[in-house]
């Protein structure tokens, strides 16, 4: 490759990553699976590595992703709450040992279910909850304190036996159960349904009002220390016991491991436990236990060197769209719903996903008769993941949604601020039976 052709396909790479990171942390709809994503870091990290001159502070691999949103007060953080480097290879684990041991002669290693959530940090004073912000841009970010304080598992006050002053970190996510009955509720007020549980917390939290944080069923695992209260712990297992000994909710499953065929072991499973927790897990989180010894490995931009997120394959499967329906909710919004050709995934056999709307459509380029990714969103609704565009034959057809109310013929419309087409006939008979049932 060229020195001119690295600077294209770079700049091709931030483009993605960066709409990406927008659509996953400020609009709270990702467009593209985890797996692309981190392909397309991890191609980027290799040309910047190989073509030094397209290293920049400002590309998205060298900082942490994340959103700021108007109407929250900000928060800096001391230090910064970084992200974890990733790995879907257990070959790569394998060199993340090598790494460690060329650095420190004896350790361990500790391993968590990664937490698929959203990130933020607690800080208590005389033992008193003061202060909750999101991770942000890892820097600054945005002080969620009265949403957070709806938490009910996350104590106001701690005990005696805990610091004076205290800042803790983990993630905030939102319960598998609680993720589809609110689900229900949007769905049944004729409201847009959210694409997955992280998505959904993510909204919870951002909330101006929390009344409305408070009716959502949002739980939090503190994993991590921020930057005071925790010095008089030598290793991370002595650390999470000491947080549950203080009241603050932890995580159920945790695993030390002596050498790396242990830590390989112990990967496989949690995995074989990732759908008995009370929230999603996306994959395993690997860090050195001994806490003295993160100094000396230290960190990048990103992350630390101590730690590594091992990624678990998706649970997916291959089909067909072979139509593309619209069904007419309570509210007369239209939802589009791809028609498949069935298929067994995750325990059920599935031959209908929701679309949302027409914006999904297009930002995913489903076509009526496209072979498609489907993936259990919450590990239950069925889910368009992505299109294997490869197969297309020439034979797809594009969708449109109707002009008329495919139900009863009447107008449909496009309300400002909305993304949904409505049917604005009060009598349509798919509304009235909607209207009835509900």
């Amino acid at each position: 490759m060229t020195d001119s052709e690295a600077k294209s396909r770079a700049a091709e790479l931030r483009a993605l990553i960066e709409k990406a990171n927008h659509d996953y942390y400020d609009l709270h709809r990702p467009t593209v699976g985890d797996r692309d994503y981190d392909m397309w870091e991890r191609e980027l990290l290799q040309l910047e590595d190989a073509f030094p001159f397209l290293k920049s502070e400002d590309s998205p691999v060298r900082r942490v992703a994340g959103g700021l949103q108007d109407g929250f007060k900000k928060v800096r953080h001391d230090p910064p709450m970084q992200s974890l480097d990733k790995t879907h290879a257990k070959g790569e684990l394998v060199e993340f040992d090598s790494f460690i041991g060329k650095s420190v002669s004896s350790f361990s290693y500790v391993i968590e279910p990664k937490v698929d959530g959203v990130s933020l940090s607690l800080k208590y004073s005389d033992r008193v909850l003061v202060t909750a912000a999101t991770r942000g841009n890892g820097t600054v970010g945005d002080d969620i304190t009265a949403n957070v304080l709806t938490i009910a598992t996350i104590p106001r006050r701690l005990p005696p036996s805990a610091p004076s002053e205290l800042e803790v970190r983990g993630e905030a996510y939102m319960t598998r159960e609680g993720f589809l009955a609110l689900n229900a509720r949007q769905a049944a007020e004729g409201l847009e349904e959210f694409a997955n549980p992280r998505n959904a917390c993510a909204g919870s939290l951002k909330q101006l009002d929390p009344n409305v944080t408070s009716s959502r069923p949002l739980d939090v695992v503190i994993y991590n220390a921020g930057g005071v209260g925790c010095d008089g712990f030598s290793n991370h297992t002595e650390m999470i016991k000491g947080f549950a000994e203080w009241g603050l909710p932890t995580t159920p499953w945790i695993k030390k491991a002596d050498n790396i065929n242990e830590v390989l072991s112990a990967i496989d499973e949690l995995e074989n436990l990732r759908h008995t927790f009370a929230f999603e897990i996306d994959g395993a989180v690997v860090k050195i236990n001994e806490r003295g010894l993160y100094d000396i490995l230290g960190s990048t931009a990103h992350g630390p060197r101590w730690a590594r997120a091992y990624k678990y394959a998706p649970e997916r499967a291959e089909t067909v769209v072979e139509d593309i329906t619209v069904q007419v909710g309570r509210t007369g919004i239209l939802t589009p719903v791809a028609e498949l050709k069935s298929v067994f995934l995750a325990g059920s056999t599935i031959s209908r996903s929701t679309l949302h709307n027409e914006d999904q459509i297009l930002r995913q380029d489903i076509r009526i008769g496209d072979h498609v990714w489907i993936v259990k969103a919450g590990d239950v609704i069925p889910a368009v993941d992505s299109v294997i565009v490869e197969k297309r034959t020439g034979a797809e057809r594009v969708f449109k949604m109707p002009s008329k109310c495919p139900v009863c013929g009447g107008d449909v419309r496009r309300e400002e601020g909305e993304v949904a087409l409505r049917c604005v006939n009060p009598g349509c008979s798919a509304q009235l039976c909607r209207r009835l049932e509900h």
